[in-house]
């Protein structure tokens, strides 16, 4: 999903500035930023973080990492959606550091350029995104995403932010739904809860590697939150999901979300305070029992 009909379809008046959207966001981090504060030594919220780039099976992977400044703990997979990983998605990653995750937002475009691709979703829209990224997308197969999951899981383990105990957790918005799944189906070993927000394309009726059909090759929990506008496009989806999961064992949360597709994201025009943050709560809860 998150094609350009459905763009089309999004208010277009003052979407070259997210400032708003930018303040509810960051005063819904605020308290879980306080929590993580170390003391006066301390760089200000408790977290360290860099852009960072490891080897990848296609190249130098990059993308963006943040974690509590003291401590081991669980990792987490961010999987952005089509405008790549961008401040948006730096402001999330921080807020789910805050909450006691080592965060790494990766790059899926790194095969053809280094993130961040665009600025926010406004300049995606205006500087014609979805053409420039086709091409880049066409390669983000189950395959590819599977070895860059691999990738990100190892440099994951590897660093000394990451309790290695405890399991991965990893979340996609928009085409990054998939991308999620995928993860928990290429390391099932490591991943134990996967969250899709928005996801496209999980159910793909002739695909032998469509998401669904991948549930059975994990051992995570999932959560797919479904906004009204895909299920009204596709209603059956959830359906398929629900069957999935419980074909396969695995415990699924599956619901659809009084808000449009991208209503998660803050740079996003459909982005919806209220049902935002139930979505954040319920991922928050998934990722709680790493």
């Amino acid at each position: 999903m998150c094609e350009r009909d459905q763009l089309e379809a999004w208010p277009s008046g003052g979407a070259s500035d997210w400032a708003v959207n930018r303040r509810q966001a960051a005063l819904a981090g605020l308290g879980a930023l306080a929590a993580c504060a170390t003391g006066p030594g301390d760089p200000g919220r408790g977290l360290t973080e860099d852009r960072v780039r490891f080897a990848g099976a296609d190249g130098t992977v990059d993308g963006f990492f943040v974690a509590p400044a003291r401590g081991a703990h669980p990792g987490i997979v961010t999987w952005p959606d089509v405008a790549g990983v961008r401040e948006a998605f730096e402001m999330m990653a921080r807020r789910l550091a805050a909450q006691g995750h080592a965060v790494l937002a990766v790059n899926p475009y790194y095969r053809h350029a280094p993130a961040p691709q665009f600025a926010d979703f406004p300049q995606f829209r205006a500087s014609g995104g979805f053409e420039k990224v086709a091409p880049w997308r066409a390669a983000l197969t189950a395959e590819a995403i599977g070895w860059d999951a691999r990738a990100a899981i190892a440099w994951l383990d590897a660093r000394p932010e990451v309790d290695g105990a405890r399991g991965i957790g990893t979340h996609g918005y928009c085409m990054g739904g998939p991308f999620a799944v995928w993860t928990a189906a290429a390391v099932p070993e490591r991943v134990r809860a996967a969250a899709s927000l928005h996801g496209g394309g999980l159910v793909r009726a002739d695909d032998p590697r469509s998401p669904h059909r991948q549930l059975a090759a994990s051992r995570a929990g999932f959560l797919f939150a479904i906004g009204r506008d895909d299920d009204a496009r596709a209603p059956e989806v959830k359906t398929a999901l629900r069957e999935a999961a419980a074909a396969a064992g695995r415990e699924a949360e599956v619901e659809v979300y009084p808000a449009d597709h991208g209503w998660t994201v803050p740079d996003s025009p459909a982005y919806d305070t209220a049902a935002a943050e139930r979505a954040w709560a319920r991922m928050s809860a998934l990722f709680a029992a790493l």
